[in-house]
């Protein structure tokens, strides 16, 4: 999309390129951050997940329209995740108005020698009252460049001053408002050339942004102006060229608005599936590295998007070379990924990325929307392949979620920081020193010598030569540009247990449980030490992301305590995060001091992505459970969803409300990154819902969406692997899967388990339990013509838009019946 906008507007965006180097300097528009900036695969990248940063300037950085990112698993006790750290011993010097906000971002800023105000109409009333611009700080509590502003820049006695004096200063929580980021973003991207966090956009009073930024240092730094100067030349620029300003800033904007501009006529036909599947295909496949799996050299992200693309394009060829290559390059790549240091060994979950091509040294922040896809991508690859392995993985991860981002509530925390401070202590923290050991740590801590290994080795030993462990440290220079890690090891398996038992003379099954053991005691030290930041908010979206990924594990392995969690997770969304009375969702609620569930005193109304990927969360409850409280609610959100965001005219929905004022840009987001778009996932939805509800109108809602993605599927669609999936769905259309039985007869349970255990991208489940009154009956009469056997035994009926099969009552029958393979695309 921003690759459209600044197409038709070079000399708009040149204007305001000229502009910014007048006030910013020159260096300063094309390197705000640490690190150039990247660009993507033939087109920049979409709002949040465009140019990102080889250098953690933001959370989301890759060169490809990705998101953006064998193990053991040990540590599985369940706690509750930490509290928050004590007050500060001395009162704090400052306080200003964001300590009454709940955003732990925003609290983070709260002591600030800064005049900040919180993203509202104080603020806006205050610029225009007394005709300041406004200095507005985006950013997220886990953000590792964000914390360095505020340390070098915000807690600057000095810059603090001439912020307070000469703007008002307004800071934003990117995930609590996400569609005041989206904007902002936009115009950083299409005016310096590079996007990222902490982000820095100077507006008029009434909101138009003509100056924008990411990362500024304090001072100036050679040929790079420092926060200070570009404070003190906007300052000038303010009181004597200030009609340029606004109105560069305002031609920028105007283009925008059509560059953004993603629609279709009602009636407008999507693109050939075919095509485009086999078009995304090629382009991962070209961008496919083959040592260690993923889809560049590095940084290398999870693309858990491009995962289960891949695994719903083998599941169409199977029979086809291109479809084995689209299986070998997911399995690969979720393998090696395991084994890396990515994923954390010791206290499970993945970190965000890896800073190198082997998945090995990561940045260190743990994400609640990785943790939940990742989870859905591991038990899929189980689902395909039948390896155990990848079914271990997904249970580590949600052992990971259980116990460090669980509220007890059943809501999810956001994220855990990659910065703590070292276990030996000092003022500055350091990223990963919660997870990174010396080699004498492990000695000390691992030294017991084991009975029968070759040479008297210890458990040390054993541990060290299979995870990698060197006395020098195993993180290269390159990895480490801050010096933060020297010395230190992160842990990757660098042999298999077969190749470890070999080389100490032990067993498969010893050298196996005295892994375990290994893991445990350095979990009960890592335990000990001071644990990074966890970011605390629930957000409505990320929570529906983690509804499915307990919801799918759970139904794919038969696992009920894992049911039960996603059902604790689906009650506490519908308790805290839906207004009934107003039928809304609200966007984020927050752990308070005394641990209980709080809101803001105005609630932040939930956006797109928190009705999508909620309702999503509730569809897939529902398979796994077959409770119709869940397909009800679903049926419910995408009913608002509709009347909130739908584009009636051009299809597609928006991010945010159109009837917003404050907001300069309606958008659609045309990219699935680190989170899926929330078009992406609302065509899936409609689809499956057309299926549960006979409603054609939500059938021919997700054609028209598709339709009016059209050129970006056509042209890039590896920017939009999730819609590509919906657009195969929509294609070939959902198969039904009707189960009538008794609901808890062992014979309902062996045709249902039959059904969960197989990958299936292209089907919607339901029982049939015969209530005339129930749910689906009363939406579907055709259901009360399909019966169990005549002696009462469950049956399977496999139907296209319910023309049914015979009925099947045999799971291993039933198991052929749905691998028939499709005709190759």
């Amino acid at each position: 999309m921003l690759r459209l906008a600044r197409g038709r507007s070079v000399s708009q965006s040149s204007l305001a390129r000229l502009l910014s180097r007048a006030v910013l300097g020159a260096d300063a528009v094309q390197q705000q951050t640490p690190e150039r900036q990247v660009r993507g695969f033939g087109h920049t990248h979409h709002q949040q997940h465009h140019f990102h940063l080889q250098n953690p300037a933001g959370r989301d950085r890759t060169l490809l329209p990705e998101p953006q990112s064998a193990a053991r698993f040990g540590c599985s006790s369940v706690r509750m995740a930490s509290g928050t750290p004590p007050p500060p011993a001395t009162p704090p010097k400052h306080t200003n108005r964001l300590s009454e906000e709940k955003s732990p971002y925003l609290l983070q800023h709260a002591h600030n020698p800064v005049d900040w105000y919180a993203w509202g109409q104080e603020a806006f009333d205050r610029a225009k009252q007394e005709d300041k611009p406004i200095f507005l700080s985006v950013g997220y509590s886990t953000c590792h460049w964000c914390h360095v502003m505020e340390r070098e820049s915000f807690e600057d006695e000095e810059i603090g001053r001439l912020l307070s004096e000469n703007f008002v200063c307004i800071k934003v929580d990117r995930e609590e408002r996400p569609d005041v980021d989206k904007v902002y973003m936009t115009f950083v991207q299409a005016t310096s050339g590079g996007g990222g966090w902490p982000m820095s956009v100077w507006l008029t009073p009434d909101l138009r942004p003509f100056i924008g930024g990411t990362y500024f240092p304090p001072r100036d730094a050679g040929r790079r102006p420092g926060l200070k100067t570009v404070l003190t030349r906007i300052m000038e620029q303010w009181q004597t060229n200030r009609p340029t300003l606004e109105s560069s800033g305002e031609r920028v904007m105007e283009a925008l608005r059509k560059g953004t501009a993603i629609a279709a006529p009602p009636g407008e036909a999507p693109p050939p599936a075919p095509d485009v599947a086999n078009r995304c295909f090629q382009q991962l496949a070209h961008s496919y590295e083959e040592e260690y799996g993923g889809f560049r050299d590095a940084p290398k992200f999870p693309t858990p998007v491009n995962l289960m693309f891949l695994m719903s394009y083998w599941a169409l060829n199977r029979s086809t070379t291109e479809g084995a290559e689209a299986l070998q390059m997911t399995l690969h790549t979720l393998r090696m990924m395991a084994l890396g240091g990515v994923h954390d060994h010791v206290a499970q979950g993945f970190h965000r990325y890896s800073t190198d091509a082997s998945w090995h040294v990561p940045h260190f922040e743990k994400m609640l929307y990785d943790q939940a896809q990742l989870a859905v991508a591991y038990v899929t690859a189980f689902q395909v392949s039948g390896e155990q392995f990848f079914a271990d993985v997904a249970r580590d991860i949600l052992a990971y979620v259980s116990r460090d981002l669980s509220d007890k509530s059943g809501g999810f925390y956001s994220a855990e920081d990659a910065d703590s401070v070292p276990a030996g202590g000092g003022p500055e923290k350091r990223e990963g020193a919660f997870c990174v050991w010396t080699a004498s740590e492990l000695r000390e801590l691992l030294g017991e010598v084991l009975p029968g290994a070759t040479g008297r080795a210890s458990l040390a030993e054993v541990a060290m030569h299979h995870y990698g462990v060197r006395e020098q440290g195993n993180v290269e220079p390159e990895q480490d540009p801050h010096g933060e890690l020297q010395g230190q090891n992160v842990l990757i398996v660098r042999y298999s247990v077969e190749l470890t038992a070999a080389r100490f003379g032990l067993s498969v099954a010893t050298v196996t449980e005295l892994l375990a053991s290994a893991r445990a005691k350095m979990a009960a030290v890592r335990s000990t030490r001071p644990r990074p930041h966890l970011d605390t908010k629930m957000l409505a979206s990320w929570n529906g992301l983690m509804l499915s990924g307990f919801a799918c594990v759970g139904a794919a392995l038969g696992d009920e305590a894992l049911l039960q969690r996603a059902e604790r997770a689906a009650r506490f969304l519908k308790e805290h995060l839906w207004d009934a009375e107003r039928q809304t969702m609200l966007r984020s609620c927050y752990r308070g001091d005394q641990m209980e569930v709080e809101s803001t005193p105005t609630p932040i109304p939930g956006f797109l992505d928190d009705y999508a990927f909620v309702a999503c969360g509730l569809l897939d409850l529902y398979e796994a459970t077959l409770q119709t409280e869940w397909l009800r609610w679903a049926e419910e959100l995408q009913l608002r969803q509709d009347v909130l965001f739908w584009d009636a005219q051009g299809g597609g929905y928006y991010c945010s409300q159109p009837s917003d004022p404050t907001l300069l840009l309606q958008l659609k987001q045309d990219q699935d990154g680190a989170e899926p778009s929330a078009n992406s996932v609302s065509a899936l939805n409609l689809l499956r819902l057309s299926h549960y509800t006979a409603r054609r109108d939500w059938a021919r809602r997700a054609e028209h969406l598709l339709a009016a993605f059209s050129d970006r599927l056509t042209r890039v669609p590896i920017a939009l692997p999730h819609m590509v999936r919906a657009l195969l769905a929509q294609h070939h259309t959902l198969q039904q899967i009707v189960i009538c039985g008794e609901r808890d007869a062992p014979d309902t349970a062996g045709l249902l388990a039959t059904v969960r255990s197989l990958y299936l991208p292209h089907k919607v489940l339901m029982l049939a339990d015969g209530d005339p009154e129930g749910f689906l009956s009363q939406r579907l009469p055709l259901l009360s013509s399909l019966k169990p056997r005549p002696d009462g035994a469950a049956a399977a009926h496999v139907c296209q838009d319910f023309a049914c099969a015979l009925p099947i009552s045999d799971p291993e029958e039933l198991r052929r019946a749905l691998l028939e393979p499709h005709p190759p695309l």
